[in-house]
């Protein structure tokens, strides 16, 4: 298994966020996490990451207690790519990515022929070489997204977390960065996304896990686990679940707002007001 969670408890004071999670993503899976703002994704991946070490239970990568790994340890097990990057410097692309690929350097120590070819391969399986000597603050959000897949990629790491990889992009660059995540998965890479686009699971994921005050509320294949009841009660709204070319695609309807449409009446917030 990529990522086992046994028992997984986290607080922040007497705030309690993570409540006795346990879960197991197996190699070449991608998992998406949906859930309310406030349930605790991001805190979960800080947790697998290592980044929060001070959490009750156990936390395995590839087989490997987090928190028993150093930092450089670490970064061989399992790479992250966060939802939005800003880059302080204007640093070529394959600079950027060649910060990943001299994760096993020595301090002070310049990346050679070995680590440069590695970054610039990981270029090249994304599709995006093309971008390797412009500056990484020079091209669009999606494709600076490809960039941090990239990176993640040179890392060598077989394990990914992804924090809400698409929240800022456009409708064509959500599509490609999605379908690069699940080809990295078709290829034996383990990776862990955060979504808030239910339709996004039903279309890329294997797994969906689903989490709710802090636990986990369903797990399983999200044909079998993403309903209209689960969504309506995730998220407060009343949805309906419909099924498009055979089953191979499902999309989430907000029914509430096509009877508002269909009434011609007030919008819902005005009535609210």
């Amino acid at each position: 298994m990529s990522i086992e969670v046994q028992h997984l408890s986290f607080s922040y004071g007497k705030h309690k966020v993570l409540d006795d999670i346990s879960f197991k993503i197996g190699d070449g899976e991608l998992v998406g996490v949906l859930g309310p703002n406030g349930v605790g994704k991001s805190t979960l991946f800080r947790c697998i990451l290592g980044l929060s070490s001070n959490y009750q239970g156990t936390v395995l990568v590839n087989g490997k207690d987090i928190k028993q790994l150093s930092i450089r340890e670490r970064a061989r097990e399992v790479s992250y790519i966060p939802q939005s990057h800003a880059p302080v410097y204007d640093y070529e692309v394959l600079d950027v990515v060649l910060m990943a690929a001299g994760s096993d350097l020595k301090m002070l120590s310049n990346p050679g022929k070995a680590q440069r070819m590695r970054a610039y391969a990981a270029l090249e399986r994304i599709g995006i070489e093309r971008f390797a000597h412009r500056l990484y603050t020079q091209i669009s959000g999606g494709e600076q997204q490809l960039v941090l897949i990239a990176r993640a990629i040179a890392q060598d790491a077989t394990t990914i977390v992804m924090d809400e990889p698409t929240s800022a992009l456009d409708y064509g660059n959500t599509v490609r960065v999605l379908s690069c995540v699940r080809q990295l998965a078709r290829e034996g890479m383990s990776i862990i996304q955060s979504t808030h686009n239910p339709d996004h699971a039903f279309l890329y994921s294997d797994q969906a896990l689903i989490m709710k005050d802090g636990r986990i509320d369903a797990m399983g294949r999200p044909h079998d686990v993403i309903t209209s009841e689960l969504i309506s009660r995730l998220y407060g709204i009343e949805v309906e679940v419909n099924s498009l070319y055979g089953d191979k695609v499902r999309v989430c309807v907000p029914v509430d707002e096509i009877r508002q449409e269909g009434s011609k009446g007030e919008p819902v917030c005005q009535q609210q007001g």
